[in-house]
């Protein structure tokens, strides 16, 4: 008994070690992560553009207008990995994080991540080329073994009509666009390498875009 209580004993000791790198682990991976949204006010964020309308209600950013804009970060960043979380309206809609993004008055263009509303098509967590190249790096919008090696990657990942996270990660030239944590877009691309972060509105006239708990790490 004596000697099963002392393994007891000693098992008890180990699992509580486990538990205690686990929680290290875990604080770890949490630390170097600033927000981009209070949750309360659109400081950090601007819209270059002379349209468009942006609210702060409930703990989310909600944009709403009648033509496509985007309201970006003040800040540019290079390296880092970014979380966000987004809902789109029923019906029509499109939307996106761009990321690395440059801006010029009424105009914002460079890589993509996309949030796809439309079902049948289905390309959530492509990456798309704003303004430039289009559907040119993931998927390739004109190779049909391009399209359907995407869709097989992005699977169901993606969820119409819920909240959903995207995770952007950049490190030099090497690109991921991670939907749900499913990894969606895996590339090197050399076009871009600091810009601002953005969010989209796509135009839909009557439609609200709803985005919360943004956040992002640099990485050295």
């Amino acid at each position: 008994m004596i000697g099963g209580m002392k393994f007891i004993a000693v098992f008890s000791r180990f699992a509580l070690g486990v538990a205690l790198s686990l929680a290290a682990i875990s604080q770890a991976e949490e630390e170097g992560w600033v927000p981009l949204f209070d949750g309360k006010t659109l400081a950090g964020w601007t819209n270059p553009y002379d349209w468009g309308q942006s609210e702060v209600k409930d703990g989310e950013i909600l944009l709403t207008g009648e033509k496509k804009f985007f309201l970006i970060t003040e800040k540019t960043y290079g390296d880092f990995v970014f979380e966000g979380e987004i809902l789109l309206p029923e019906g029509k809609a499109n939307s996106g994080f761009m990321f690395r993004a440059l801006v010029e008055p009424n105009k914002v263009y460079g890589y993509q991540a996309e949030v796809d509303g439309d079902e049948t098509r289905g390309w959530s967590g492509g990456l798309y080329d704003e303004g430039r190249r289009q559907w040119f790096i993931s998927p390739i919008k004109a190779d049909p073994e391009s399209v359907k090696a995407f869709r097989e990657r992005a699977g169901d990942a993606f969820k119409r009509n819920d909240w959903n996270t995207y995770r952007i990660t950049c490190k030099g030239n090497h690109l991921t666009i991670e939907v749900n944590g499913v990894v969606t877009t895996d590339v090197k691309d050399d076009m871009d390498a600091a810009g601002v972060i953005a969010i989209q509105h796509h135009g839909e006239k009557g439609q609200t875009y709803r985005f919360r708990n943004l956040r992002i790490k640099e990485l050295k």
